[in-house]
């Protein structure tokens, strides 16, 4: 009598865990982070966020959930208040039966120069813009965009849009500006519509 409880049990389990789908969003939108800034993660599901937890892989440890030491935990949500370039991860939600959303990576630079790309993967044939920005000077100057190691071009703004992006404009970009420095590499993924 046992054996079809166990079965019917894991049977559910798997079947809740493949209908439920969850998405980690990052407020603010972005990928990259200057040390000391703060972020919001949180697990969004269509019926309910109850249940999910946010986790992290760093350099330093593996699978720690939010409150392990890094972030506070508020519900599905995880918010870390001072960034250090240790927090540098991918992050994702976690359902306490096993099932995962979609991993995002963040990254926190001692630097002074950040790109500002979508956290996401775009839409085959959407418009992206990436933009470089300084941590103490206006996000409006000069900057030169690179594509996995080569220069696309420098835009007098510091903005570059990416039109109708395809598969092809999947890469690691990075940003300069002229007395400041480079930004770390982000990644770039498009997904098909």
């Amino acid at each position: 009598m046992k054996e079809p409880s166990l079965l019917l049990l894991l049977f559910l389990t798997s079947l809740l865990c493949s209908l439920t789908k969850a998405g980690l969003t990052v407020s603010p939108s972005r990928s990259q982070f200057f040390e000391g800034y703060s972020v919001s993660l949180s697990c969004e599901e269509d019926n309910s966020s109850a249940g999910w937890t946010v986790r992290r892989n760093t350099t330093r440890e593996t699978r720690t959930q939010c409150g392990d030491g890094w972030g506070k935990p508020a519900g599905s949500t995880c918010n870390i208040s001072y960034l250090y370039p240790s927090d540098s991860g991918v992050y994702w939600c976690e359902w306490r039966e096993g099932a995962a959303s979609s991993s995002i990576q963040l990254t926190v630079t001692g630097g002074s120069v950040i790109l500002q790309s979508p956290v996401l993967p775009v839409m085959e044939g959407d418009d992206v813009t990436l933009s470089c920005h300084t941590k103490t000077a206006p996000s409006n100057l000069p900057a030169a965009f690179y594509k996995d190691g080569s220069l696309i071009r420098t835009e007098p703004a510091g903005h570059m849009t990416l039109h109708h992006v395809t598969s092809s404009d999947e890469g690691l970009y990075r940003c300069s500006i002229s007395a400041h420095g480079e930004s770390p590499s982000s990644s770039i993924s498009v997904s098909g519509q």
